[in-house]
């Protein structure tokens, strides 16, 4: 049993510890602007860029405007309303979209990577937040059993003297009680 009584004085000593590197944390991330992640403080002008033109590539009005260019530019080419500069096979047609594929996606990639950084940090903060509830929930549990312990105590001695009050007046239980 004073195993037992060191264990719950050990983990009551983890759990204060943690709480406070909890608090210390929290104290310094309250030192930001609300409102504002952590990481999107320091954005560098290519990682502006390549947000924007992940942003724009990833709509659907550029692949409207996409599509819409590319039809009319084989429109163009095939009826041959204009002087035929790209004919059937389109090699320039292909040649522009490889060009445009090439630059986009280091562009995309690197916004994707910033945005996986972001999430990797936001889930980090809320496995923090989950432990602190967790330490809580515990510290809360503990008030509970205390509370629970006392009142077990309070109604133990009211048994205790409500027996001795049935001893000293010498009451018997009648026929009515025993049923």
């Amino acid at each position: 049993m004073e195993n037992f009584g060191e264990l719950k004085i050990e983990l009551h000593e983890t759990e204060e510890r943690l709480l406070t590197e909890l608090r210390t944390l929290r104290r310094g991330l309250r030192v930001t602007p609300a409102g504002s992640p952590v990481v999107g403080l320091q954005l560098t002008i290519g990682q502006r860029i390549a947000d924007t033109v992940a942003a724009t590539m990833g709509s659907w009005t550029f692949i409207i405007i996409q599509s819409i260019i590319l039809m009319f530019w084989i429109a163009l080419n095939v009826t041959a309303y204009v002087q035929q500069w790209d004919p059937y096979p389109f090699i320039l047609l292909n040649l522009a979209l490889s060009f445009q594929a090439a630059y986009a996606a280091p562009f995309i990639m690197m916004s994707q990577n910033r945005q996986q950084d972001i999430d990797r940090k936001s889930a980090e903060d809320d496995f923090q937040i989950n432990i602190k509830a967790e330490l809580e929930i515990e510290l809360l549990h503990q008030k509970i059993d205390q509370l629970r312990e006392t009142e077990v105590l309070h109604l133990t001695e009211a048994v205790k003297e409500l027996t001795a009050l049935l001893h000293k007046a010498k009451i018997e239980p009648g026929p009515a009680a025993s049923q």
